[in-house]
């Protein structure tokens, strides 16, 4: 184990991890675009086209853990990229709405087993005593690519063709795979008595960590209200010219306060952390609410950022330390389950709260869910820390 946060693989780890998500949010981010002008598309084709990825990989997520510790980490990290690559290398040969349609598809599977191994694989580059700041820091990279990848295909795009920024962002995959086959990943002992046993309800959810996944898809529920609808919100109220800094401050917000929040959940625990973050994730969706000119929305991004971006990171770093290392990739496919499906069903619902309700009162809503995600954690998850 090294005893520096900052070693060389860890830093490999956030790069391959920075650069698949700013692969992931560049094609999200355009491939609407690429469907209605290049493929000649409809609305609803577009969005089956992500809706088709979200599917596939909710689909295998809860068998990721199981994947994982029969491949072993290294093979599945290297595996599961180079099949990953190879299908955003088939991006550049589409020629129709139904081969894209399959590749998005298929392509689903294989990013939710490389962004569950990803965890496990990462852990092994980070000292015992930092694993709260080096888990922020990873999810930081994370969310970054939420900043650079429809930053880079949107850009990209008034002066090349959807081929060459295809090309383009199967590199920037490339680059990242390379890092991975730099790595030594550590692998754990197998049981060789268990080696044939059939499959379980074991291999496919880790118990230990259904509170804080049941808290994970609640938080993501009330999340899917901003990744869903805060560019449609915007317009409404004729600000859309300056959503597009929301994502931007968002992440500026997460990254100043990163730095202490990961020395605070090493020192003082999870709980430090968690409840003024929910707080903080709360009176960022209340004045989302109340937004009518762009200050406002900033604010809101302020917030949402300290808290929304502090306790993703949070979570997910008591997912992996609640079971040894040999169960960690079922934790966290367990953790991402419960989390897909909370960003899924947000999705949905909140589309009818909007249509009912309208989009003030639903990001009110929002905050209240929040506050009761913050009692369901203190009652279920807190009592059970050391």
């Amino acid at each position: 184990m090294p005893e520096s946060l900052w070693n060389r693989a860890f830093i490999l780890c956030l790069f391959n991890n920075l650069f698949l998500f700013t692969y992931y949010f560049a094609t999200l981010t355009i491939l609407p675009i690429y469907i209605l002008q290049d493929l000649g598309g409809t609305v609803k084709e577009a969005g089956l086209a992500l809706t088709l990825f979200l599917l596939s990989s909710i689909a295998i997520r809860p068998f990721s853990g199981f994947i994982i510790e029969k491949l072993g980490k290294k093979l599945a990290l290297r595996g599961a990229g180079a099949i990953f690559l190879l299908l955003a290398f088939a991006y550049i040969f589409i020629d129709s709405l139904w081969s894209l349609l399959l590749v998005r598809f298929l392509h689903g599977f294989w990013f939710s087993i490389l962004t569950t191994v990803n965890v496990p694989v990462v852990n092994e580059f980070i000292p015992e005593s930092r694993k709260g700041e080096g888990m922020g820091y990873f999810v930081m990279s994370t969310n970054l690519g939420v900043v650079f990848g429809p930053l880079i295909a949107l850009t990209a795009i008034h002066w090349m063709t959807f081929n060459h920024l295809f090309a383009l962002l199967t590199i920037v995959t490339m680059i990242g795979y390379v890092f991975t086959l730099t790595l030594n990943v550590p692998e754990q002992e197998k049981n060789k008595v268990q080696q044939n046993n059939p499959l379980t309800w074991g291999d496919i959810v880790e118990v230990r960590v259904l509170g804080i996944s049941m808290v994970a898809l609640l938080t993501a529920f009330a999340y899917s209200s901003i990744t869903s609808f805060i560019t449609a919100f915007a317009q409404s109220k004729n600000l859309l010219q300056y959503a597009s800094l929301f994502f931007v401050v968002f992440a500026v917000s997460m990254i100043v306060v990163r730095p202490w929040v990961g020395k605070f959940y090493d020192q003082k625990g999870p709980s430090f952390v968690i409840y003024p973050s929910f707080i903080a994730f709360a009176i960022g969706l209340s004045l989302v609410s109340m937004v009518e000119q762009a200050w406002m929305l900033w604010l809101s991004a302020v917030f949402i950022g300290i808290g929304y971006g502090s306790l993703f990171p949070c979570m997910q770093t008591l997912a992996i330390q609640s079971v040894e290392k040999q169960r960690m990739g079922h934790a966290i496919s367990t953790f991402f389950t419960l989390f897909d499906v909370g960003l899924a069903l947000g999705s949905v619902i909140m589309g009818y709260c909007i249509a009912y309700l309208n989009y003030s009162w639903t990001y009110l809503l929002c905050a209240v869910i929040v506050v009761v995600t913050l009692w369901l954690y203190r009652s279920t998850v807190a009592p059970k820390l050391r």
